[in-house]
């Protein structure tokens, strides 16, 4: 048996029985951390917030019977509205008021906290309070995507928020039920809510393919991912269908066709995919998209894809195959036989899934630092301490003394840092 399905299945987190108090007191100088950085961020003059201010005047311009797609038509900004119509309706109880936008930090940190509250633990049957202070402070401080929410008034919170509950829907109810029995309603709303989260950011659709790992018959699985992706399309549609005017001009502003305004199309965000165009630049392919493509496939492949399917298949593989099983029916068994460990390997795809999309933002890592929240706090205490100090310490004390993580790849180096070290691996001597 492997080390992360002994620690995971067994009960007790690997944590507990490290001994000691220095987790504890690493525990507590992460926390110290994120709290400076968040009071900093809360204190700040408000001299940021443009998302949420251009997200409320595209509300406002659409109840004004103008079309916020169009820059000309918001209020004080030059930047363009991102989301799909349907969402101007949605938005339109947040921005009721100007209360949103008047006091969007703290209210965003309420959300924060709710989030970190939401999450699942993995393999274990009751939350100690350094389990919960250590979600939270991961949250707050992973990778300083909160810090980039706070910073822009990005409704990545909301898409947070929904990725907590629908974690806590997905997980939760397999970890009290064990072996693929629990009910299978909350695991629907569950997969019907990560793809809304999905729909809001459409780079994100892949993120749903992790559902396979779940500790599920493969029937079951599949129920589900046809949930998700039903809930991905729903949003299109009923914009399509209620909105056609909108949805044309959406189409327009997100593909870079109105002239004279921004575009979403023409934001560069380091990524997977800026490595590889960079790169093909310089030895003059860059004009090549093919090129382009499959060096992104690649890179994406031997950073991110391949190290997590090596690791994954490393713990299947000692349990062999009944019969004349094939490997994918092996993977099916074995998922079911772990749910704990099957249960981690769904959300470390999840968020391998989210380090290979080809344009992650700042606050996006806002999503990581969630699946890194989840998958901390049952890990030894040794790679507990090694996830903080990448994930949370080494950025918030970069960040007060550097601009690395401002348009440079410290963001994604980190993330994949932390993901090569949460990556299972095998116990030594088994």
């Amino acid at each position: 048996m492997t080390g992360i399905a002994s620690s995971a299945d067994a009960g007790p987190p690997a944590a507990n029985a490290s001994g000691g108090r220095w987790p504890t007191w690493s525990i507590l100088l992460a926390t110290a951390l994120v709290a400076d950085s968040v009071t900093v961020d809360l204190a700040a003059e408000n001299t940021f917030g443009w998302d949420v201010r251009i997200n409320c005047a595209a509300v406002d311009a659409h109840l004004a019977g103008l079309d916020p797609y169009f820059v000309k038509n918001l209020k004080d900004t030059k930047l363009s509205y991102p989301y799909l119509p349907v969402t101007l309706d949605a938005f339109r109880p947040l921005c009721t008021g100007g209360f949103l936008v008047a006091h969007y930090k703290p209210i965003y940190l309420v959300l924060a906290v709710i989030c970190a509250l939401l999450l699942p633990g993995l393999g274990t049957t009751c939350r100690r309070w350094q389990d919960t202070v250590l979600r939270g402070a991961v949250v707050l401080g992973g990778f300083l995507g909160f810090d980039w929410v706070v910073a822009t008034g990005n409704f990545e919170i909301l898409s947070g928020l929904l990725t907590a509950v629908s974690l806590a829907l997905l997980l939760r109810p397999l970890r009290s039920g064990g072996r693929g029995e629990a009910s299978l309603v909350p695991q629907l709303a569950g997969a019907a809510v990560l793809g809304l989260v999905t729909a809001f950011k459409l780079v994100f659709l892949p993120i749903l393919a992790a559902l396979y790992f779940l500790p599920q018959p493969r029937r079951r699985k599949l129920l589900l991912m046809a949930a998700a992706a039903g809930a991905f399309v729903l949003p299109i549609l009923a914009s399509l269908a209620f909105y056609p005017d909108l949805s044309r001009s959406w189409h327009s502003a997100i593909t870079g066709q109105i002239p004279g305004q921004h575009s979403p199309a023409s934001e560069v965000n380091p990524s997977l995919l800026l490595i590889a165009s960079t790169f093909a630049g310089r030895i003059g392919l860059a004009g090549s998209k093919l090129f382009v493509i499959g060096l992104y496939a690649a890179i994406a492949i031997t950073l991110v894809l391949a190290p997590f399917a090596v690791s994954a298949w490393r713990m299947v593989r000692p349990q062999g195959r009944a019969g004349n099983a094939s490997r994918l029916q092996a993977l099916d068994h074995w998922l079911v036989d772990h749910p704990a460990a099957a249960m981690r390997i769904t959300v470390l795809a999840m968020y391998a899934l989210y380090l290979c999309t080809p344009r992650p933002k700042e606050y996006t890592f806002f999503q990581v630092a969630l699946y890194t929240a989840v998958l901390v706090a049952d890990l030894p205490a040794m790679m507990m301490v090694a996830v903080l100090t990448v994930a949370v310490a080494i950025p918030i004390l970069a960040s007060a003394s550097v601009t690395a993580f401002m348009g440079g790849y410290g963001q994604l180096a980190l993330a994949l840092i932390c993901f090569w070290i949460l990556l299972p691996h095998e116990q030594q001597g088994t």
